[in-house]
């Protein structure tokens, strides 16, 4: 698969993204076809937004209804799918424990999400506490987005550096260390923004005891708990949030990547008490939480939430691990698995100053062979496929992933390792 009129050279989008962009044409359940008819499993899922797959008719019957109906009204006005959407999400439950979610703001990307959680921790801060109840507190190598507010809490250089200064008030603290977040985490601060596996941090998971820790700490200081589910809401961990599966309480969750089923949609729960100090004009959007998203994200919800779907998800997710396993005891460059459900990480352990090449020829090589794949993080390679797909299509994308592994090895023989 080496065509080269499956790529888009000299394009006019922007020099941040790829120089060279594969051009995909159509898809079908975990498989997309670029022009030239060559297939390619999708263990990716879009960066974890397809969790249904793709080619889905009953998706595309519910938009294209709502469409004729009516596609925007803007935030001076609702539409029946946004209320029904918003009240099945207020009135969910983190396993047995109850968040009481009093409202749902709706935007259009994680990114959002987390800009507007942030905003809340600040605004419900400043208006029952006071002005010096303001600082925020992230974590080493967590991942929030890109726009200014959650980009403050971002951990990495690469991302901050450039766009610097940045967001005041904004701390770090290592993650997973219940020691060094009762040392930093003070009254001081509105709130505090974690992701239960770190995306871009190598797919490290959040323990069940530092879940307490962050929760009696911010309780202990009335700091609110902010929960980035962008990327582990919605059935990804095999749960209908991450939060469920560590024992996490937050005050609010964010929650984007599969919840409009492929359409730009995102959701901010927050809790009863943060609504309750809300005035209009606090925080708006003009697409968020539109007719047509909501409509296609009613039905992702019933399908996601369904407890059989989520039993489903895990089974698969232990097949998906127990494959892994496998792969990292055939190869001496590969660590063991980390992840959590359909989120999974297979580390890549390399001389340090090979390692960004050694990265690029693996996704490369998948890629050429038929699978597609990301990365979390500067060494593990990830993988976050549709919540659908079959163990033999885990089976058929982990043997594309070890002829990759061992072409990489041929490649770099002699210089995997110091």
């Amino acid at each position: 698969m080496t065509d080269a009129s499956r790529f888009s050279g000299g394009h006019c989008l922007p020099r941040n993204y790829a120089e060279e962009l594969l051009i995909i044409d159509r898809g079908s359940g975990v498989w997309l076809y670029d022009r030239g008819g060559n297939r390619y499993l999708d263990m990716g899922s879009g960066i974890a937004v397809n969790a249904l797959g793709y080619g889905r008719e009953d998706l595309a019957e519910i938009a294209s209804a709502q469409m004729r109906k009516v596609i925007h009204v803007s935030n001076l006005y609702t539409t029946e799918p946004t209320l029904q959407l918003a009240r099945h999400l207020a009135d969910a439950q983190i396993g047995a424990w109850n968040p009481d979610f009093g409202a749902v703001h709706f935007g259009n990307s994680g990114a959002e999400a987390n800009e507007a959680a942030i905003k809340y921790a600040r605004v419900y801060a400043q208006r029952t506490h006071g002005p010096q109840k303001h600082k925020l507190l992230g974590f080493h190598n967590g991942f929030h987005g890109r726009t200014l507010g959650a980009l403050s809490l971002t951990y990495t250089p690469k991302y901050r550096t450039p766009f610097e200064p940045l967001l005041p008030g904004c701390v770090f603290a290592p993650f997973n260390d219940g020691a060094a977040l009762e040392a930093a985490l003070d009254d001081s601060f509105a709130g505090v923004i974690v992701e239960v596996v770190q995306g871009e941090g190598g797919l490290a998971c959040m323990t069940p005891q530092f879940a307490e820790s962050l929760n009696r700490l911010c309780r202990k200081h009335k700091v609110l708990l902010i929960a980035d589910e962008v990327q582990t809401g919605l059935g990804r961990t095999g749960n209908l949030f991450g939060s469920e599966a560590v024992g996490l309480h937050p005050d609010i969750v964010s929650l984007s990547k599969p919840l409009g089923g492929g359409l730009p949609l995102s959701a901010t729960l927050i809790n009863r008490r943060i609504n309750d100090v809300l005035e209009i004009g606090d925080h708006g959007t003009t697409f968020g939480g539109g007719p047509v998203t909501a409509a296609v994200a009613l039905r992702v919800w019933q399908i996601i939430a369904d407890p059989a779907f989520l039993v489903d998800v895990r089974h698969r997710a232990s097949h998906l691990e127990h494959c892994l396993r496998e792969l990292a005891r055939r190869f001496d460059f590969t660590g063991q698995p980390c992840g959590m459900g359909l989120l999974r990480g297979l580390p890549v352990q390399a001389a340090e100053r090979r390692l960004p090449d050694v990265m690029t020829a693996i996704l490369t090589a998948a890629r050429d062979r038929g699978l597609l794949l990301l990365r979390s993080g500067s060494n593990v390679i990830r993988i976050a496929p549709p919540l659908v797909i079959s163990e033999r299509e885990i089976d058929e994308g982990c043997a594309i992933l070890e002829s990759s592994l061992r072409a990489v090895a041929t490649q770099f023989k002699g210089e995997l390792h110091e």
